[in-house]
């Protein structure tokens, strides 16, 4: 099963862009650096596939609202981007997982309701109680042996992640308590491909 930890996303994005680089020598790569030199986007495309990993994010990709009066979480203290839109394509197969994450001086009850509501349009909500941050799961192979339907990986726990959508096209919204607060996740994953049509 592939899991996808939200918070590193972006980090992943990043270190699979290295290797490809130094694995695959006929290929184009287009490197948009930030003011201060960091890296913002960076685009791959090979004779076999493409990847795209950018740190702009527009909330409509993820196609949720942002929770009234939040506002997006900042880097971490190992300076880490809170939000990533990766895109990933080849062999017949394409992952894009897109990933924002936000801070709100709401309880999480109230994100919890709002989303549910937001989610709706998009199907039957599941409501999961963790403990672990959020972790995407998206594996083609668990497919083929089973179900397509999203499931709850644990049932306690004071966080919430609400999903809804099937393995291969889901989104979620994961809260978590903040002190007074809560910060939480919006995120789409889509995958497409040999075996995720089956």
């Amino acid at each position: 099963m592939r899991r996808i930890d939200v918070p590193v996303a972006l980090t992943v994005g990043l270190a699979t862009v290295s290797v490809l680089v130094l694995l695959l020598s006929a290929c184009s790569i287009n490197v948009k650096k930030e003011k201060n030199g960091q890296d913002k986007q960076v685009d791959i495309q090979t004779p076999v596939g493409g990847i795209h990993v950018s740190k702009d994010v527009d909330v409509a990709d993820v196609g949720l609202a942002v929770y009234p009066g939040s506002h997006l979480k900042s880097k971490d203290d190992g300076g880490g981007d809170k939000s990533a839109n990766v895109d990933v394509s080849g062999f017949g197969y394409a992952l894009k997982v897109v990933a924002l994450d936000y801070q709100s001086d709401d309880p999480p009850e109230k994100l919890v309701s709002f989303y549910k509501d937001q989610l709706k349009r998009y199907g039957n909500v599941l409501v999961c109680h963790t403990s672990h941050h959020l972790q995407v799961n998206s594996s083609p192979m668990d497919m083929k042996h089973g179900s397509r339907e999203l499931t709850c990986e644990t049932t306690s726990g004071n966080n919430v992640e609400l999903k809804v959508g099937t393995n291969e096209n889901q989104h979620i919204v994961a809260v978590e308590p903040d002190g007074k607060g809560s910060t939480f996740s919006l995120v789409y994953v889509r995958t497409h491909g040999k075996d995720a049509d089956i």
